[in-house]
């Protein structure tokens, strides 16, 4: 085989499917359900045992984060919570949210091998990066928002406290929001990944992403002002930037992992 990375045409009617021959066209529908029952139970159990340690340290977590959400607050102001229990199921979230965090890799890892037996045997070898990949834009997306996007939109909310009115928000509320943005965040720094398998499916090609470079501009506006539930330009800004960043990247990775067997749209 060439070095030149090349893929099969389709097997045409009466021709013998060649070993790379997408494995999931052979699998009927209730075979797709119990692979996806098993990938999510596995999924399920990786959370399970990477929320043994941070519940170990809930109480350490539980005051780190306080603090966190504190740094915008005057001094004087605490949160507060108004049900007997959101004081609880707030230290149970955030470990949960730990959770996932560290058992990303394997989750990432489930979903992999749920969509290979869709793709042709030499993308199969390529769990690995996919996975470090997945796991290091999901990771950056999430402390993007830890650090920089939640962070102005708390203050914010901040600023319109004034001599007759106080901000002072409820534990559930400030975590609620805050989960909205770091999920969301690390969903859309994907978007390389979604691209590739929009690639190598057939559905996109490298040249329509470039040439719809403007329709993506004016979407990407318009998923950061709903994303970001402020109105302020820069936080709408601060969300927007990295997304025209990654479709840049997107682009690039389209073109790396074109399929030769399609025309170009």
């Amino acid at each position: 085989m060439a070095n030149e990375r090349t893929d099969s045409r389709p097997a045409l009617l009466g021709e013998t499917v060649e070993e790379e021959t997408q494995e999931g066209a052979r699998m009927s529908f209730l075979e797709h359900l119990e692979e996806l029952r098993r990938r999510i139970l596995y999924a399920v159990y990786s959370l399970i045992a990477a929320c043994i340690v941070p519940g170990l340290y809930a109480d350490r977590i539980y005051k780190w984060m306080l603090a966190y959400f504190h740094q915008v607050l005057p001094p004087e102001v605490k949160m507060i919570y108004t049900q007997a229990a959101d004081g609880f199921m707030f230290e149970v979230k955030l470990v949960l949210l730990v959770g996932v965090l560290i058992a990303s890799p394997f989750i990432f890892a489930q979903l992999w091998l749920f969509v290979a037996p869709g793709l042709y045997a030499r993308e199969k070898k390529v769990v690995i990066p996919f996975v470090i990949c997945s796991t290091v834009l999901f990771l950056a997306g999430a402390a993007f928002s830890h650090y920089y996007v939640f962070l102005m939109m708390w203050g914010f909310f901040e600023t319109f406290s004034n001599e007759y009115i106080q901000f002072v928000p409820t534990i559930g509320d400030a975590f609620e929001l805050y989960v909205k943005m770091l999920l969301a965040m690390g969903a859309v720094c994907q978007m390389p990944i979604l691209v590739f398998f929009l690639v190598r499916f057939g559905i996109i090609t490298w040249r329509f992403l470039a040439r719809q470079w403007k329709y993506a501009i004016l979407i990407i506006t318009i998923v950061a002002a709903v994303v970001t539930p402020t109105p302020d330009v820069p936080t709408m800004l601060a969300v927007a930037a990295p997304m025209v960043v990654l479709y840049g990247l997107s682009i690039g990775v389209a073109w790396f992992f074109r399929r030769r067997d399609i025309a170009q749209v």
